[in-house]
């Protein structure tokens, strides 16, 4: 089996194609446009397996896409590519609008022109998973969990992206007969997360003895996914779900976040006692325009119809997260003093 992962070199696509080739021994293409939170050292691991192929193309350009599946005659695609920091889709909110829409499309229909066409005889067993987020279905009160058939109700540039590319896989699928699935997860967290997201930048703030920012009063809820769960859960999607189906997928470890940002000074605390206590840090700063409450994620469906569940609890998670960035300066180092070195980002005022 052959899968292309696009958007490969990322967090949560880098955790995808490590567990397709080093735990299930498959093939895997890797397209990657190589943004700023791209890193093809996160697949250095499996990178010089037979069955690991890199192709440095973008999403939105039609015949790069057409290249890739003539040249590897894929049967399964992961789009995993989009643009994902909600602070930076407030500040820029064009390159969500073309890479998570446009470029959602434009891979589809490459997909079905292939099908069609050259692919023919694997067009019955083919699938297209669109992975999405929980943000689209918008926030939650203090009860209550996003299902499939909750309403979609994006807050922000960044999720109303996602809704439109949900939306069109869902569409493509009732029209055209594509074979498209649908997977929304919970906030995901884990080795290899660029640092701009909340926990590897409390993390590295903590490290570095700089403030610890939290929006608001830190008392909004997500619900953590470890992101080695949420790439089993992808591929058991991918195999093993009905096409025309969305799944949603969750952690079960409801967290405010500051209660998240107290776990890890915790941990440090333990495995960097010198500079504790790292909790002295925090600062509660202004909070993002449009911040989504809560959000939680009732995982029914994937765990009765397809047997995925979450193994990771948060706390065996947070502690490996810690542990990770601690021992792997040479991933985030290189970072930290380029591409992004910490600077609060999404503060455009509403207008």
């Amino acid at each position: 089996m052959r899968i292309i992962v696009t958007g490969g070199a990322g967090f949560i696509g880098s955790a995808v194609i490590r567990h397709l080739i080093g735990d299930l021994g498959l093939s895997v293409v890797n397209v990657d446009k190589l943004t700023y939170a791209a890193n093809l050292a996160s697949v250095a691991a499996v990178s010089d397996r037979p069955g690991y192929a890199f192709v440095h193309a973008d999403i939105t350009d039609r015949a790069a896409m057409d290249a890739v599946f003539r040249r590897f005659a894929p049967d399964a695609v992961i789009n995993l590519a989009a643009e994902s920091h909600v602070d930076r889709s407030i500040d820029a909110p064009d390159a969500f609008l073309t890479t998570n829409v446009l470029g959602t499309a434009t891979l589809m229909q490459a997909a079905r022109a292939w099908l069609d066409g050259e692919g023919r005889d694997k067009a019955d067993r083919f699938r297209f998973l669109q992975v999405s987020t929980d943000e689209v279905y918008g926030s939650l009160g203090e009860t209550g969990l996003f299902t499939e058939e909750t309403p979609y109700d994006p807050s922000s540039p960044y999720s109303a992206s996602k809704a439109a590319a949900d939306h069109l896989a869902m569409a493509w699928h009732r029209t055209y007969g594509f074979p498209a699935l649908v997977s929304n997860c919970s906030n995901n967290y884990g080795p290899y997360h660029f640092p701009e997201k909340l926990i590897p930048l409390i993390i590295l703030n903590a490290l570095d003895g700089k403030p610890l920012p939290v929006y608001g009063d830190g008392r909004q809820v997500r619900d953590w996914l470890y992101v080695e769960d949420h790439a089993r859960a992808l591929v058991t999607i991918l195999t093993e779900g009905r096409p025309g189906r969305k799944y949603n997928v969750g952690g079960g470890n409801e967290r405010t976040n500051i209660e998240v940002v107290r776990a890890i000074c915790a941990v440090l605390d333990r495995l960097k006692p010198g500079a504790a206590p790292h909790d002295r840090l925090i600062r509660h700063v202004a909070d993002r325009p449009g911040h989504d409450r809560r959000y939680a994620i009732d995982a029914g469906r994937i765990e009765a119809e397809l047997g995925w569940r979450a193994a990771v609890d948060f706390e065996t998670g947070i502690e490996r997260t810690v542990a990770w960035y601690l021992d792997r300066r040479d991933w985030w180092e290189p970072i930290r003093s380029g591409v992004y070195q910490g600077g609060r980002l999404g503060l455009a005022a509403a207008r």
